[in-house]
């Protein structure tokens, strides 16, 4: 069926444009979402036709209505999944390096969306036809966790969540040179490389804010590396391997923004055969906490550090011991 929704807009607010506001207003649905709505004439401005461009001003009525999700094209896959969480409306969880999120141009098939059709049966459809129940994603060579949503009142409220920058998200890198202070903040617009299309960059003609905190979790000084702790506040493509190579200090072994060219630097040949060898970032999203769409309790999730990393780290801080 059918879902009509109807919004105002309060008189004495500033104007805004027509899709910003319902934007704010319905957080699930991306902004090329909204656009195909306003451009087939599913959102009507008091009970007349609209653009995407048009400037609120105070007291109009606007009336959206989303059809029923096109079935996935998405087929399901009986692929490994390590689930940390799991009810009717939600399930968590912890990604390996190596699985894309959802199908996608080179990646018709072998996703985590195939894996969830295997697994769950069905999906949240809010998402689109291709990316039925995801509310977030990890890039393909970053592992640790993450929620989909089972159902649309959970993709809804997640969504929402995730929106309002009130979802917890903390990762852990390992980043080349020795970061000078404790603890920081990056607050530096993201959007599409100027020449390189695969890439984001802070120098994007256009971009969006992109905020992460970090802070300082040890120090490696014989092979100048140093492992952070990062606090998401927004979730930009990319954004922490953006944000630290633009520090002048790439993720180790990122093959995309620098890091994996500077592995010659590092003067331990045990260490650097092993991140010339583990074929991704050394980033991993370690906690999510969010609130159950339903339940409305504060729930956390955990994943421990990958073998291939936790390899590094353990040679790292033997090196580091005060010997006997």
């Amino acid at each position: 069926m059918e879902d009509r929704r109807r919004f105002e807009f309060d008189r004495g607010r500033p104007p805004l444009r027509l899709d910003h506001f319902l934007s704010e207003q319905m957080p699930e649905l991306s902004r090329s979402q909204l656009k195909r709505l306003i451009d087939e004439g599913k959102v009507s401005l008091d009970e007349g036709p609209t653009r995407a461009g048009t400037r609120l001003k105070g007291g109009e009525v606007l009336v959206v209505t989303i059809p029923p999700a096109a079935p996935s094209e998405a087929q399901a896959e009986d692929i490994p999944l390590v689930v940390l969480y799991e009810d009717p409306h939600l399930i968590v969880i912890d990604k390996p390096a190596g699985l894309v999120v959802h199908p996608a141009a080179g990646h018709a098939s072998g996703t985590l969306v195939n894996a969830l059709l295997h697994h769950c049966g069905d999906l949240s459809g809010v998402g689109g036809e291709l990316r039925p129940g995801i509310v977030h994603r990890l890039d393909k060579e970053t592992s640790g966790v993450l929620v989909a949503a089972k159902d649309d009142v959970a993709h809804r409220h997640l969504s929402a969540q995730f929106k309002a920058h009130s979802i917890s998200r903390r990762y852990l890198a390992l980043v080349y040179g020795l970061v000078p202070k404790e603890a920081g903040v990056v607050d530096r617009p993201i959007g599409r490389h100027p020449s390189d299309r695969k890439r984001m960059s802070g120098q994007a003609r256009v971009g969006r804010r992109a905020v992460t905190r970090w802070k300082v979790l040890r120090r490696y000084d014989l092979d100048r590396l140093t492992l952070v702790e990062l606090t998401l506040e927004t979730g930009r493509t990319h954004q922490i391997r953006v944000h630290f190579s633009e520090m002048n200090h790439p993720l180790v072994g990122d093959p995309v923004y620098g890091g994996a060219n500077r592995s010659g630097s590092l003067s331990d040949a045990w260490l650097r055969s092993r991140v010339r060898a583990m074929g991704r970032q050394f980033l991993h999203a370690r906690l999510l906490g969010l609130v159950h769409p339903v339940s409305g309790e504060y729930m956390e999730f955990g994943s421990p550090l990958p073998q291939e990393l936790q390899a590094l780290l353990d040679h790292l801080d033997a090196k580091s011991a005060p010997q006997s």
